[in-house]
């Protein structure tokens, strides 16, 4: 399996992430979010659609002017009113998207395939003519007819867009449909290629998984998996699963995930679910005597890696099936010491 040395993560917690309905970030918020993906090193963080409202243009501009490592790039429609909004925010860079798919420009924009070309020729036209990294998404790419796929992001290359986007915007296709989609593409296009995932089927990380082993050099993700409807791709098991399973190392500070995720899902209102991969609170606990009896001894029986690489700590619990060193392991914690006799009852 070959995987990219140059791969870019860009994380859209700060604007697909904000999608979730009922969810609404501050400022302050905002900035804590950007200052924890930056200290976790990521490489791109996407930190809002300025065209949206005033507010949230401060709140784009305002992480452009933290100092913070990673590129800040802003979502924007094929509209220049749209990339001057993210200019006058100071971004590095843009994503600018038009929906691809026959039911949307059908039924959402209204307008020919040509019209689509068009607009998507505009847009990365007047982006590069100021100075801008542009990124050009095809909205609902995975239900566009490929032909035509290839068309617009043949397009969007021969104006000078630095990367395109394969935006899964319904989560419909299979880890089958995206190897077979990216190395097509890959096929007749020069450009970077990135995928944008969604999760409705629960296939959004191991679809980034697959489309990056066919070819693509570009993942979009969100702290805990948030976004519209299902949500997207999930940093935390993204990252894990590449560095533990397939062995690829990106450089990510991964002891602050944990840290990462609760200041997220404490501005988000969402709580994590205890189950949920990597950050759960169940993740590293252990009941089961069997499980507890094999875990004092050597963790890895029953944990694929070591809590502490997330931030995370190792629990025992007490419950229904728990044994004798079980309970002695917990007396111990609290310092407490009891006869054989006594531990038994």
């Amino acid at each position: 399996m070959k995987f990219p040395e140059d791969l870019i993560i860009y994380d859209t917690t700060l604007r697909d992430g904000e999608q979730t309905p009922g969810v609404c970030f501050s400022l302050n918020d905002k900035l804590e979010i950007a200052r924890k993906l930056d200290q976790f090193k990521i490489h791109q963080i996407e930190a809002g659609f300025p065209i949206v409202s005033q507010r949230e243009r401060e709140s784009v501009k305002a992480i452009a002017n933290e100092g913070l490592d990673a590129d800040i790039i802003a979502l924007t429609r094929t509209k220049p009113e749209d990339i001057d909004a993210a200019i006058d925010c100071d971004v590095d860079g843009i994503i600018t998207f038009v929906g691809t798919s026959d039911i949307h420009l059908d039924h959402k924009m209204h307008i020919t395939r040509q019209d689509a070309i068009n607009l998507c020729e505009t847009a990365v036209d007047y982006a590069k003519d100021h100075g801008l990294y542009v990124a050009f998404s095809a909205e609902d790419a995975t239900r566009t007819d490929i032909d035509f796929l290839k068309r617009i992001y043949g397009k969007a290359e021969e104006c000078g867009a630095d990367r395109v986007h394969i935006a899964d915007t319904t989560g419909a296709i299979t880890p089958q449909g995206i190897d077979y989609l990216v190395r097509e593409l890959v096929k007749d296009l020069n450009v970077m290629l990135a995928l944008h995932c969604h999760n409705d089927f629960g296939l959004a990380v191991i679809n980034s998984i697959t489309g990056i082993l066919a070819g693509a050099r570009g993942i979009s993700t969100t702290v805990n998996g948030i976004g519209e409807r299902a949500g997207n791709a999930s940093l935390e098991e993204l990252i894990m699963a590449l560095r533990i399973l397939y062995g690829k190392d990106y450089g990510f500070k991964t002891k602050y995930i944990k840290e990462l995720s609760d200041i997220v899902s404490k501005a988000s209102g969402l709580p994590i679910p205890y189950n949920k991969p990597v950050v759960g609170n169940n993740v590293f606990r252990h009941e089961s005597g069997i499980h507890v009896d094999a875990v004092i001894e050597e963790p890895l029986c029953y944990e694929p890696y070591v809590p502490e690489l997330v931030g995370q700590k190792r629990q025992l619990v007490l419950g229904k099936h728990s044994g004798c060193r079980a309970v002695r392991a917990k007396l111990n914690e609290c310092e407490l010491d009891v006869s054989d006799e006594e531990l038994i009852e």
